[in-house]
């Protein structure tokens, strides 16, 4: 059996200067997911997202980000799913993309709010068919019997909504607006590069280094 505790890995790929890295993070983001693709790494858009609920009990699962701009991070959801329900209970929340071949992680903090109606039925209608049906078909978090379940839903939706299924009234997106942001590279020797932004009072961003 592998000992966990002798697995040794030294991140030797890049660094992160000061300044390198941009002054705006979502700059800095853009150009770090920008090369995640062009590495062409398996899901580049996969991120953890941290939610606590109302028992300050925290949970966390992996989510696809679907936008990014100044106002903030977009993906989409059940809304009664258990992130869903602990959004609701706590606005709170935090983000997480790991590009393990780049030796790279972001880190993002911020509160989290519904998009628009109008934006969530954008990108669902641009879903494939399958994909819409299947927002109808799962009641997502919740306990079922069998897979039977999710068989038999799909089928009943499919024939009910044939080639147009709306979007469902608890499904759509949600954005999360960054206060905090976190640019960790790896580097040798365990004495990693890590740049913290943060807003000051009036919401500029302060960039400072973090010891690893």
């Amino acid at each position: 059996m592998t000992k966990l505790a002798d697995l040794r890995k030294s991140y030797e790929r890049a660094e992160l200067s000061e300044d390198a890295a941009h002054p705006d993070p979502l700059r800095q983001f853009e150009r770090w997911l920008t090369e995640a693709i062009s590495a062409q790494l398996p899901e580049p858009n996969a991120m953890t997202l941290a939610t606590v609920d109302g028992s300050l009990r925290p949970s966390t699962r992996v989510v696809l980000i679907k936008g990014y701009d100044e106002d903030g991070i977009t993906w989409f959801s059940n809304y009664d799913s258990r992130k869903g329900r602990e959004l609701a209970a706590n606005p709170w929340a935090a983000l997480q993309f790991h590009w393990v071949e780049l030796e790279r992680v972001v880190r993002i903090e911020g509160r989290v709010d519904k998009v628009s109606g109008a934006e969530s039925d954008a990108y669902f209608f641009s879903r494939p068919l399958d994909s819409r049906i299947g927002a109808w078909a799962s009641p997502q978090s919740q306990v079922i019997s069998s897979r039977s379940v999710l068989v038999s839903n799909a089928a009943r939706y499919g024939a009910r909504f044939l080639l147009q299924p709306p979007r469902p009234p608890h499904w759509g997106g949600y954005r999360l607006q960054a206060d905090t942001w976190e640019f960790w590279q790896g580097r040798r020797s365990r004495l990693h590069d890590r740049l913290r932004y943060r807003l000051d009072q009036h919401q500029q961003w302060i960039r400072e280094r973090l010891a690893p």
